[in-house]
């Protein structure tokens, strides 16, 4: 700093309180640049009319004499919206600088309206040397104002929207499934079809408009191509492998979600989803490294618990209520229909598949959280699918083909022990009811469950590493002895997720099934994948 800056420390309490509390109040800390400290002077409170104002300033401090005198002459002062003035604060030349000049506009506008009795020619001295000292900063401040006026001026011309904002997600992914033979669900392994192992190349793209009418709202409209393959059915004869992430409409562009969100008050979030409706996208999974299709865990079992699932896709409609979603204690209640556009007899919003849940979130601090969670289903016909397509054959429909009725109970839980580690889990109980058909009345019971670690910046910033062991929904009892699983199947996964930059990340996986279709004369299948992320 220069010799007059040092100078300035012997001039009188007024000009000396006026440079330095002008500068310290209007840019608080380092500042690099022109947006950065426009950003800072957002933060100002208004002109304050006493000291005593500020929380943090007492009589004893040793330029409160001069605080005072600003105020009561000049009226020169502000500070922050939590009444703080933080007179302590270290300063650089182009902060001083700014200070200096909306300090020198306030005397001009005091001279301008006939206060300039208020003002000693000692001060005018000392403040016009001052402006001459650090006239290059101030005329570098005024050329980064210019330069982002201009900027400013060129992105509002060029715009997509002022009230809707572009989004992107593209994902490129080369994946395998592998091992002797695919699955099926009969005690002979001699009849097992080959498994299809051959390496595929795929893509899913995604655009989002997030648009908002009042600052608070969000009307969603995503459009989703995509060609990833499913790896179940005639690939690996289980829905077990499947990829957390595939979607396959041949690439053809379609609309996959449209919904609105709002607050009906302070305390509740309100969202109507036309198309699309998944409740995971709306409440607490407990999952927080894992549940995004896009960055999370590779395989569809490992994002979250199957109790979200039911009567969930592309074609479902839905409305989802949360209470107080940001308290310690939230309450979530969900409707979800399938069919809904539908007109025909069993179908529609009320007469067709539906599914009513309920959760009860707590969540005492940033590092735990804990959800107890219950659905009730109803499906018919070729919906039938308890289980979202994760656990066996028999758990996505214990009865075969007809009407079913289940009550679901699900309780997830996370924990956050260090910066660094995240610990994640669930495990769901269903016990589901044939509601016509030569079963009418029979009973089935379903169980999973899921144990998940992360460990974040492992290796570098950004970072994931994650392991994600669990069963996936089993048949552990039912009045029909035919479809109940005999064995216990296993799922192990293990994924490193590697962020290069802010936009692209590469995540490498394998997730091995023990026991497919919870049947031990089927073979070991192993699904590995390398997934590209690509987002704008």
């Amino acid at each position: 700093m220069s010799k007059l800056f040092l100078n300035a420390l012997k001039m009188s309490p007024v000009a000396l309180a006026a440079t330095f509390s002008v500068a310290n109040s209007a840019i608080a800390g380092e500042v690099t640049s022109v947006s950065q400290l426009t950003q800072e002077s957002s933060q100002e409170m208004g002109q304050v009319t006493s000291v005593s104002q500020f929380s943090d300033v007492q009589p004893t401090d040793w330029a409160f004499q001069a605080l005072q005198s600003l105020v009561e002459r000049y009226g020169c002062i502000a500070g922050y919206p939590n009444g703080t003035y933080r007179g302590n604060r270290a300063l650089t030349r182009y902060e001083f600088a700014a200070g200096l000049n909306a300090c020198l506009d306030r005397v001009n506008e005091l001279i301008a309206t006939a206060t300039a009795d208020l003002v000693t020619k000692e001060d005018l001295a000392t403040l016009q040397r001052l402006q001459e000292e650090f006239s290059a900063e101030l005329a570098t401040l005024r050329g980064r104002v210019d330069s982002l006026e201009a900027r400013t001026a060129e992105l509002e011309a060029n715009q997509f929207s002022t009230t809707t904002k572009l989004k992107g997600e593209a994902i490129f992914a080369l994946s395998s499934a592998f091992g002797d033979q695919a699955a099926d669900t009969d005690n002979d392994d001699d009849n097992n079809p080959d498994l299809q192992d051959n390496v595929t190349f795929s893509n899913r793209l995604r655009l989002r408009l997030l648009t908002s009418f009042t600052g608070t709202d969000q009307l969603e409209t995503r459009l989703n191509a995509a060609n990833i393959t499913q790896f179940r059915g005639g690939v690996t004869g289980t829905n077990m492998t499947r990829l957390g992430f595939d979607s396959n409409n041949g690439n053809n562009v379609e609309l996959d979600k449209l919904n609105y969100a709002f607050n009906a008050t302070d305390a509740v979030r309100v969202k109507v989803e036309a198309i699309g409706a998944r409740v995971s996208n709306n409440i607490n999974v407990f999952n927080p490294l894992f549940k995004s299709s896009s960055s999370g865990a590779i395989s569809r079992f490992g994002r979250f618990s199957s109790i979200y699932r039911a009567n969930s896709g592309s074609d479902s409609s839905g409305l989802t209520v949360s209470f107080n979603p940001k308290g310690r204690f939230s309450f979530d209640a969900a409707y979800v229909v399938p069919n809904a556009s539908d007109p025909s007899d069993g179908n529609g919003a009320f007469n067709g598949s539906n599914t009513a849940l309920a959760q009860l979130s707590f969540k005492p601090s940033k590092q735990i959280g804990l959800g107890l969670v219950y659905s009730r289903v109803f499906q018919t016909g070729s919906d039938v699918n308890l289980t979202g397509s994760i656990g066996s054959g028999f758990a996505a429909d214990p009865f075969g083909d007809v009407a079913t009725t289940s009550n679901n109970y699900g309780v997830q839980a996370s924990f956050q022990p260090s910066d660094q580690i995240v610990i994640s889990g669930w495990a769901g109980l269903t016990n589901a009811t044939a509601e016509s058909g030569a079963n009418e009345g029979a009973d089935a019971d379903i169980f999973y469950w899921s144990a998940n670690v992360g460990i974040k910046d492992f290796g570098a910033e950004g970072n994931v590493l994650g392991l994600i062991v669990g069963q996936s929904p089993k048949v552990t009892d039912s009045d029909i002895a035919a479809r109940e699983d005999s064995d216990t199947s296993f799922h192990l996964e293990g994924l490193y997720k590697m962020k290069l930059t802010d936009n692209i990340a590469v995540t490498p996986g394998l997730m091995v099934i023990f026991n497919p279709e919870h049947n031990n004369d089927n073979d070991t299948i192993y699904v590995g994948t390398i997934r590209t992320t690509f987002k704008f």
